[in-house]
């Protein structure tokens, strides 16, 4: 049976995008593959070079703010999970790969992508597939935020992602809410002007 792991990076944040990665591994993953949480940036840099190396295929999808405050992370998450699966199922096609018959997603939620799915808890510290989700997803989402940085420098995105550290809380308090902010997010205000 083919597997294919699928992880988000980016529930917490007060800005920005939900990101997801949907990842085929046709070769064994190395060893230092984990929680992309727990590794540095330039490490996990290193290891998305790995897994091109290695013949991995990815492909992401994210969830925009404004979508995140129509709908809700839970289900921006799940969309961003399925729009990411359906992106690698297409590239797996135009590569002659046979599509995945199983898909295992870190957490507790599944997606509905259209193939059975196992939700796994914690999945992204044991299974290899999810393990390079969530390197792929983490490495992608941070550049997304260093890009929202040159547009928002007021905010530090290229510091903290968009987590609400106590800088960012305060530069929200200060400059009001970038088009980025997650309105609906406790720590940011909907009455605040949008410079």
């Amino acid at each position: 049976m083919t597997y294919c792991g699928i992880d988000e990076v980016g529930r917490g944040p007060l800005a920005g995008p939900v990101w997801a990665v949907a990842v085929f591994l046709p070769t064994r993953c190395p060893k230092e593959l984990f929680d992309s949480k727990q590794i540095p940036p330039a490490t996990r840099a290193s290891l998305v070079h790995t897994l091109r190396r290695i013949g991995a295929l990815w492909s992401s999808g994210y969830a925009s703010p404004h979508e995140i405050d129509a709908i809700n992370i839970r289900n921006a998450t799940c969309i961003a999970m399925a729009r990411a699966y359906q992106r690698l199922a297409t590239l797996l096609h135009e590569k002659g790969v046979k599509k995945p018959m199983t898909a295992l997603v870190d957490g507790k939620d599944d997606p509905k992508i259209g193939i059975r799915s196992i939700p796994i808890i914690k999945g992204d510290a044991v299974i290899p597939e999810i393990q390079a989700a969530s390197i792929l997803a983490k490495h992608a989402r941070d550049l997304v935020m260093i890009h929202y940085s040159k547009h928002f420098p007021q905010y530090g995105f290229e510091k903290h992602k968009g987590y609400p550290t106590l800088a960012h809380r305060r530069a929200i308090q200060s400059c009001g809410l970038s088009a980025i902010h997650r309105k609906t997010f406790r720590g940011c205000h909907s009455s605040s002007q949008n410079p």
